[in-house]
């Protein structure tokens, strides 16, 4: 939600070339929303969901922070403002959700590392 009021922050401002790093992050978020939702994270078992979420997290905390600098320091206009400000709260947002994905990702790996047969963990 907060990623498209922030796409939505950068339409209606002088901003208006930022707008494509929210949208596709709203893009993303919503079909691993509905991946997960559907439980097609059970059906496949190929791809790392919580690695994607991972990298999901801290390419938006990294994106986010650097744009609304961009945005607040370069713009004057309210939208630009605006959008900077929940750009913000949006790094911190996703900065949190990194940290529980982390721990979901490293409790992920330790499982798929323990089963390994045992004659491999000794060489």
């Amino acid at each position: 939600v907060l990623s498209f009021i922030i796409f939505i922050c950068y339409i209606a401002s002088l901003a208006a070339s930022f707008m494509m790093a929210p949208l596709l992050e709203f893009l993303l978020a919503l079909f691993l929303f509905f991946a997960y939702a559907s439980k097609l994270n059970e059906k496949f078992k190929g791809v790392h969901w919580p690695l994607a979420d991972f990298l999901r997290c801290v390419t938006a905390a990294i994106i986010y922070f650097a744009i609304s600098i961009a945005a607040v320091s370069k713009y004057s206009d309210g939208a630009s403002k605006a959008a900077g400000v929940f750009g913000f709260a949006a790094t911190v947002v996703f900065a949190f959700d990194f940290y529980i994905t982390f721990n979901d990702l490293v409790a992920f790996l330790k499982q798929g590392s323990s089963d390994a047969p045992e004659g491999q963990k000794t060489e």
